[in-house]
């Protein structure tokens, strides 16, 4: 029974795709449901992102050093391994899923309010395409996911030099080195790909879980925490597999 349940959801999920796409919403009112979401989603996500971004950069450079206690290991490894860490792991992944936590809940919560307030009803009443009216610009404003993602990734990055060279960890040039040293242009572009996945995902699962949902105001708060661990799992399971193919 559980099975059955979870592949007609992912069935649902995929149809909801296909409706996202067809009958669009016309561009003069879209264009405003655009930039509203940018404002949503991208601007307001800047803050808690730099402010995590950088201090988890610091505390990945004062880990390494104080595990660097062989005086023969270089210091500039301080540098190698916070550049590591943050471009191929902590920037793209985790950033995705503290932002499914914090964007994802704001998506389902909105229009979970809007299926029980009947908005929705109110919209397909009118003719409207509701999925693509409420989705699509979600998608198009996630399209800018990668900014946040490379703002996280230079103040990881800075986070770490700060706190390695003020720390006494390492020196300037020790660290910068470090960042240079065995540097692989195309991790930065498994980073973005695995981004613009999953900006598709942030946008996409919070949205069927809030559009499906039934039932009154209480049900809004338990599809917003189904629609984070949902929205988790997959970012996980995604991860592996882009790694698997790209790095592998």
């Amino acid at each position: 029974m559980m099975l059955i349940r979870y592949l007609s959801q992912i069935g649902r999920y995929f149809i909801m795709l296909k409706e996202v796409f067809s009958k669009p919403t016309k561009w003069s009112m879209m264009k405003q449901l655009i930039l509203k979401e940018i404002d949503d989603l991208i601007i307001d996500s800047l803050g808690i992102v730099s402010f995590i971004s950088f201090f988890v950069g610091g505390v990945v450079a004062i880990q390494t050093a104080l595990n660097l206690t062989n005086p023969l290991i270089p210091k500039y490894l301080i540098g190698f391994a916070t550049r590591q860490s943050v471009v191929l792991e902590f920037a793209p992944t985790f950033i995705s899923i503290i932002m499914a936590g914090k964007m994802g809940s704001f998506i389902t919560s909105s229009i979970g309010t809007m299926r029980v307030t009947e908005q929705i009803d109110a919209l397909e009443v009118m003719g409207v395409n509701a999925v693509n009216y409420l989705v699509f610009p979600k998608i198009i404003a996630l399209l800018l996911y990668p900014f946040v993602i490379s703002l996280s990734m230079f103040l990881g990055i800075l986070g770490g030099w700060i706190a390695a060279v003020y720390g006494g960890f390492a020196s300037s040039p020790e660290f910068i080195t470090g960042l240079q040293e065995d540097f692989i242009p195309f991790h930065i572009a498994y980073a973005f790909i695995k981004t613009i996945s999953f900006a598709m995902i942030l946008a996409t699962i919070p949205s069927f879980h809030g559009f499906y949902m039934k039932g009154g105001a209480l049900e809004v708060g338990k599809a917003s925490t189904v629609s984070f661990v949902w929205t988790s799992v997959v970012i996980i399971l995604v991860n592996y597999i882009l790694t698997q193919l790209l790095l592998s």
